[in-house]
């Protein structure tokens, strides 16, 4: 099967936020009076803004109204944003660079598909984003991942069939959301966690293009 497009998720594969996600995270539970761990943390990787607050409240049996969820997710995301205004291409994994240049030479396409609806500033700031060719973030679907909704959104903005992409993902939801949309899904991590998975490679540097085409 030829591949015409690679789609990355970007938060654990391009870079690094989930510690910034943590620190804003975990500031709003001790706020909220709720214990919040990195091992907690970890149970949010992939999930979109409302399910990792909720997933925190859930933790103490606490319901708050919707009024209360949009104040609540609007601090968050502030500290958050005050986080990563720091970020530069110095925070860009290693070999991401290298790996999209050799997909532009061999006419592959590149995109995104982030359950971050900051992705925009945060490709900015790595100083990457002139180099996808279609963005899809949170702030462009309905439904998050483990839903394909946002790889089924990318593959359309890149103007390429599903079965012809590749997607790349540090998360099990993610993974769960590139198969469910037809692609093939790489993994960055631990095999044992990404086992659905046709590939699992330790970092983004390991992942090669000679891998890409072989799948």
């Amino acid at each position: 099967m030829t591949t015409a497009a690679v789609i990355f998720d970007l938060d654990g594969v391009l870079t690094d936020t989930a510690h910034y996600h943590f620190q804003a995270w975990q500031a709003l539970a001790h706020e909220l009076g709720i214990g919040f761990t990195e091992q907690d943390n970890e149970q949010l990787k992939g999930v979109d803004r409302l399910g990792s607050l909720r997933w925190i409240l859930q933790k103490a049996n606490r319901q708050v109204s919707t009024e209360e969820e949009s104040r609540l997710m609007q601090q968050k995301n502030q500290h958050y944003l005050e986080l990563i205004a720091d970020m530069s291409p110095a925070d860009l994994f290693a070999g991401v660079q290298p790996l999209f240049a050799e997909l532009r030479q061999n006419g592959i396409k590149i995109g995104l598909a982030s359950a971050s609806k900051n992705a925009a500033m945060v490709v900015e700031r790595l100083g990457i984003a002139s180099q996808f060719d279609y963005i899809a973030d949170a702030n462009d679907v309905v439904n998050s991942k483990p839903d394909p909704e946002v790889f089924l959104l990318a593959a359309r903005g890149l103007g390429v069939a599903a079965e012809y992409c590749v997607g790349v993902e540090d998360a099990v939801a993610g993974i769960e959301a590139i198969n469910r949309a037809g692609m093939r899904a790489i993994g960055i991590g631990e095999p044992k966690v990404l086992n659905n998975a046709l590939k699992v490679y330790p970092t983004i540097q390991a992942l090669k293009l000679t891998d890409l085409m072989k799948l």
